[in-house]
Formats: structure tokens, sequence, C-alpha cells
């Protein structure tokens, strides 16, 4: 895994990272984005323009963050890798670890 949206995203989805994206990789759920594990090419364009600081490469994923990681990683689990968030459109569904609350 490449990069990692983590808490600091939930009910802000902001969507500078979705514009910087050149694989289109980052996918919206209800409360926050999502980053494809196997769609990401490890650019990092979407880290700097993050404009609350939400974004992290696995390797720099803050302890007390390290839960995203795996979070990012299940959101796909039943959406399989449709090669891209624009045909997919909001997901309407979060992990549930995010659905309920912040995590």
């Amino acid at each position: 895994m490449a990069y990692v949206v983590t808490d600091a995203c939930v009910d802000v989805q902001d969507r500078s990272c979705v514009e910087e994206c050149p694989v289109d990789c980052i996918y919206e759920g209800d409360r926050m984005m999502y980053i494809h594990p196997d769609e990401c090419v490890d650019c990092g364009r979407c880290e700097p323009v993050c404009p609350v600081t939400s974004i992290y490469h696995s390797e720099d994923l803050p302890p007390d963050l390290a839960g995203f990681a795996r979070i990012n990683t299940e959101f796909f689990a039943d959406l399989g890798s449709p090669g891209g968030a624009r045909k997919v459109g909001r997901a309407g569904a979060d992990h549930p670890a995010v659905s309920g609350g912040r995590s």
C-alpha cells in the first residue's frame, strides 16, 4: 500500500486530493475518502494538497493512525478494483469504523 487517508478527512472530504490524483484511485465514501491500495501508483501528489493533513504514506503513518491502513484496504473488500473512482461515483457507504463516528 502506498498512501492512506486517515481520520482528519472524516466529514471534511475536501476532494483536493481527487483533483490531483493522476490515476483516479481516491474513492468517496459517505464520510471520508479512501485510497485504493492496488490502484495507487505511489506518486505522492495527493499528500501535499490535503488541507487537513489526512493523507500519509503507509510507511509514515503515526502509530495512533496505523489502523487506517487496514481501514482503507478493507473498504474495497466488496468494491474490488474497479479501475477508477469516476466509474463508481460516491460509494454510498463507509468502513464500519468510520460510519459510526470518528475513528
